[in-house]
């Protein structure tokens, strides 16, 4: 292959690249299955299944259109899990990688501008393009995880899940605003008997109305996600007679939300703060990390000889489908191996199956790559072409 051609070839296949990471990021990497007698094929045709991607895991179970099943709406089968899970004393799901989900934005986009930079040969060009790139990335990911509010930055299917793993139905559209009229109306109550005035006084055909107001989507889907987790935040605040007040923000929701979900089944504080002080730390450890990262790669990747760290820009998203699997099974491995002890039922410390077919007491697991799995390992093979293209290059 002569020079002009590799030239063109190398833009037009990182271009694929990417548009693939960005499929990949909304789509299921894994899924994983639990089968037995008491969840007949009629009801979970598929088991009870449960879909990982990179910002959440969602509820892989679909809604069953038959004449012997009747069903609105499908059945959550991440709480249906979790509620198996917890008998034999597991954490529930949302308590793996919440570090991994809260950072997945900045880290596909990392993985973006590190292929697009690989991809361009004269060295100041580089150096402009992942300077600029990585100063938005960066500036992206500091409002998101620290600035006031910043939860407006993140992406909604992270939110949604997050919501979902509080055993609350992020669906529910009217979460919040006949609570607030209810409230509106007794602070109007109040300061007219303070006044001295009549005290208002709304029929329920009046509350109907006004409520059914208030419940119509006037705010975007985001937004009405972050207005569910600040109100759920607030009540347990309140509840634990705690004073933190809302920041809004993902250092916060991710402490909060991790606290949250480890006591949703087995509540022993003494065993949770100090999983909740080690997320802090890891928060922050991974944040600078990935400032450190990109200022590495924007400087001494940016030098007109390839050397190793330009070498990894090209590598690293290579590799991603090991580091999804070490990963993985690292989780896989917490859960079986960090049981309460508040569970109904003993059971030893156990490895769950990564890959394939398993079983667990009555139940029969499965664990299987997904669509997303299959997009990055197409992504691996273009980008292993690419590597190879610039490095005959160099000889």
């Amino acid at each position: 292959m002569n020079d002009t051609k590799r030239s063109l070839l190398i833009p037009s296949l990182s271009a694929a690249s990417v548009i693939i990471m960005i499929i990949m990021y909304f789509n299921p990497i894994w899924w994983v299955a639990l089968t037995a007698p008491n969840y007949p094929e009629t009801a979970f045709p598929e088991g009870v299944r449960i879909n990982f991607h990179m910002n959440g895991v969602f509820n892989g179970c679909t809604l069953i259109e038959k004449e012997e099943v009747v069903e609105e709406e499908a059945l959550d089968c991440v709480h249906e899990m979790d509620t198996i899970n917890h008998y034999v004393g597991m954490y529930p799901i949302a308590a793996g990688g919440p570090i991994e989900r809260g950072f997945s934005p900045f880290l596909i986009t990392l993985l973006i501008i590190m292929v697009i930079g690989f991809a361009i040969s004269d060295p100041k060009k580089r150096r402009l393009f992942l300077g600029a790139a990585f100063a938005i990335n960066a500036a992206w990911m500091t409002m998101t995880i620290y600035k006031s509010n910043g939860l407006n930055f993140q992406n909604e299917g992270y939110l949604y899940a997050l919501m979902n793993q509080l055993d609350q139905d992020a669906n529910d559209t009217t979460l919040g605003s006949v609570k607030m009229v209810d409230s509106d109306r007794a602070l109007r109550q109040l300061r007219d008997s303070i006044a001295g005035r009549e005290v208002e006084d709304m029929d329920d055909e009046d509350l109907a109305e006004e409520n059914a107001t208030a419940s119509e989507p006037q705010v975007a889907e985001k937004q009405r996600l972050i207005t569910q987790l600040k109100e759920t935040y607030d009540i347990d605040q309140a509840n634990n007679r705690v004073t933190d007040d809302w920041a809004g923000n993902g250092y916060q929701l991710m402490a909060w939300h991790y606290g949250k979900v480890l006591g949703r089944y087995f509540n022993n504080q003494d065993e949770i703060q100090p999983m909740v002080k080690v997320l802090r730390i890891a928060t922050h450890v991974v944040f600078f990390g990935l400032i450190g990262a990109m200022l590495l790669l924007s400087i001494v990747g940016t030098t007109a000889k390839a050397n190793l760290v330009y070498w990894l820009m090209i590598l690293v998203p290579i590799a991603l489908p090991v580091f999804f699997i070490i990963d993985y099974a690292s989780w896989l491995w917490w859960y079986g191996h960090t049981l309460n002890d508040m569970g109904a039922f003993a059971v030893k410390p156990f490895m769950p199956t990564v890959f394939g077919e398993g079983k667990v007491a009555q139940f029969a697991t499965f664990s299987y790559p997904s669509i997303g799995f299959g997009l990055m390992m197409l992504n691996s093979v273009i980008l292993a072409s690419i590597a190879l293209m610039r490095r005959k290059e160099s000889l």
